[in-house]
């Protein structure tokens, strides 16, 4: 299995050079790129005051924030939960910036940027000249936009790996027959940790597609129903 992680942050302002901090940081374990259903989910006390606009943003005041642990005090656990595994961001560099930053002010390491995963750069590269921010790429995947009122980092992961596999063909990948009978019917089920459709094939389905194979030279799916 292929073990990623996607992630979001949300911040007091939009650039880290000039003093703003991280104050909520989500993360999804991914495996093949899907949910295993593993998240990592904390609030962080910025030390500092967050400006009216960012409030408008993700709904976050300092009054929500006081009491928090400090990005110092939880940066152990985001690195052990990233471990050393691509990691998936929706325009990537801006959480990347943060968190670079964030782990520098403490003195650790900054993320390779090697293990940059770019969904918005994936989006635009596929979807040229439209627009390709997560509200977008939810509607043209019939996402449900729901519970989007603000930027709340969790809910905006568990919609990007949504739109990851979609963008990625994630849900074709691992694509294997597998046979287990259903009320007399031979059924051919996709196992992935989504809920499989199931396809019930008739007797005289199966007739007809033996009849096809027997017409055939040494066909494929023999060996496969094997």
């Amino acid at each position: 299995m292929t073990r990623s992680v996607l992630f979001d942050t949300e911040t007091t302002g939009l650039d880290p050079l000039t003093g703003d901090r991280v104050i909520e940081i989500a993360a999804i374990e991914l495996e093949n790129d899907l949910p295993t259903g593993r998240v990592l989910h904390r609030l962080i006390d910025p030390e500092r005051e967050i400006p009216e606009a960012a409030t408008r943003v993700h709904g976050y005041t300092r009054a929500h924030l006081v009491g928090q642990k400090l990005f110092a005090e939880i940066a152990d656990e985001i690195i052990a939960f990233f471990q050393d595994d691509p990691l998936v961001a929706h325009n990537a560099p801006f959480d990347f910036g943060f968190l670079d930053a964030e782990f520098t002010r403490i003195g650790l390491p900054r993320l390779d940027p090697a293990r940059m995963i770019d969904t918005l750069a994936l989006a635009k590269k596929k979807y040229p000249g439209l627009p390709n921010n997560l509200d977008a790429l939810c509607r043209r995947f019939s996402i449900d936009l729901s519970e989007r009122t603000t930027h709340n980092a969790l809910l905006d992961c568990r919609l990007l790996a949504d739109v990851y596999v979609e963008l990625t063909g994630g849900r074709q990948r691992g694509l294997e027959l597998k046979q287990s009978p259903v009320a007399g019917h031979t059924v051919y089920a996709r196992p992935t940790n989504r809920t499989p459709r199931a396809f019930a094939v008739s007797a005289a389905d199966e007739a007809a597609h033996a009849a096809l194979l027997a017409t055939m030279k040494a066909p494929i799916w023999t060996k496969i129903e094997q």
